[in-house]
């Protein structure tokens, strides 16, 4: 079929197709591979693919088309296909999101933090490899103080509440929001964090990423999910622990994904427990606040300059009772259980694997 424009037709199956260049098929599952000049919404049902509503049976969207989301609090935005099945994506932006903490008044105080974020990481990069030869309880308890260290050197204050097993293979599995989610888990347990293989690009944080034995995945080749859960329950068997968000994105806070299967897999095969841990951002004393969030097309840099700018935010950090093994029969309840844990509310589950 060729025509000028991706004609969405609906049969007895939700099936877009376009010969040039978008390829969305609906087969047992809602599979999106590349979208170049449609934009598609995925709800949180079961067999539906549809466009943003301009119509009833068709509708066109240019590549450069957008689609708001009204900031109504404890409302949940319907997330947007990603460009691939390999890239779930969630509908936060911070333009709609995410509160602003810019002002005059701020600019001396963002300076002196960033200074002091890089500060601390730059020295945990300088000293990985002498820290890394200690034994083990010595060496844990060196990067859970430091991590602390670089969110309240951001100017984030940090309350944890709960414990994780301090040793033995352990899948901790988090909500996601910020960048800061990353030294957050690492204050409960260290681990090697499952992250995406761009990450390796950010200076100083990727250098730093890499030497601390993460596991990187390539998002664009869904071949290599089996070889990805395989490596984690490697690690987990060797006594590791593994830390993944398995929401597949970043979320604002205010509205949230839900846990993708595919990485309790390996749990289940390693025969170890999963750890549900809640992460929540807050003003001291006040209201949740979307000031750390790290969403849509924020750059680090945009980010970090507005945590920095912000003032009296705390880190919620709740580590739940662990999942034991087995104590679900396949991935799916495991998924679920987990989600549950840490408040999510459950939804359809993919076996998609993505990270921020």
């Amino acid at each position: 079929m060729n025509a000028p424009r991706t004609v969405v037709r609906k049969a007895s199956r939700t099936a877009v197709t376009n010969a040039s260049r978008t390829a969305v098929t609906h087969a047992s599952r809602t599979v999106v591979t590349r979208a170049s000049r449609l934009g598609v919404t995925l709800r949180p049902r079961r067999g539906r693919a549809v466009l943003a509503r301009q119509g009833a049976g068709t509708a066109v969207l240019p590549a450069t088309a957008t689609l708001p989301e009204p900031r109504r609090p404890g409302a949940r935005p319907e997330p947007v296909a990603p460009v691939s099945a390999w890239l779930p994506s969630a509908p936060c932006s911070a333009r709609a999101c995410v509160d602003a903490t810019a002002s005059a008044t701020a600019v001396p105080r963002a300076v002196l933090r960033i200074l002091a974020v890089l500060t601390v990481t730059v020295a945990g990069l300088v000293l990985l490899p002498v820290v890394g030869r200690l034994p083990v309880p010595p060496r844990e308890r060196i990067i859970r103080a430091w991590s602390r260290t670089v969110v309240r050197a951001a100017g984030v204050r940090v309350r944890i509440t709960g414990a994780a097993p301090p040793d033995g293979g352990l899948l901790m599995v988090a909500n996601h929001i910020s960048w800061l989610d990353i030294p957050l888990l690492a204050a409960v347990r260290p681990g090697r964090m499952l992250a995406k293989t761009e990450i390796r690009q950010w200076p100083v944080a990727g250098a730093l990423t890499a030497r601390s034995g993460a596991l990187f995945i390539d998002r664009d080749r869904l071949r290599a999910l089996p070889d990805t859960v395989a490596r984690i329950a490697e690690g987990l068997r060797a006594g590791s622990a593994v830390v993944v968000f398995p929401e597949g994105s970043t979320w604002c806070g205010r509205a949230q994904g839900y846990f993708r299967r595919a990485v309790f897999q390996a749990a289940l095969d390693a025969g170890v427990s999963v750890q549900p841990v809640r992460l929540h951002y807050r003003l001291d004393g006040g209201p949740a606040s979307t000031a750390p969030a790290f969403v849509g097309s924020d750059s680090l840099l945009t980010s970090l300059r507005r945590v920095v700018s912000a003032r009296r935010l705390v880190a919620e950090v709740r580590v739940m009772p662990v999942l034991a093994p087995h104590s679900c029969t396949d991935r799916r309840g495991l998924a679920l259980a987990a989600e549950r844990a840490v408040g999510l509310p459950s939804g359809p589950h993919a076996d998609l694997p993505a990270h921020r």
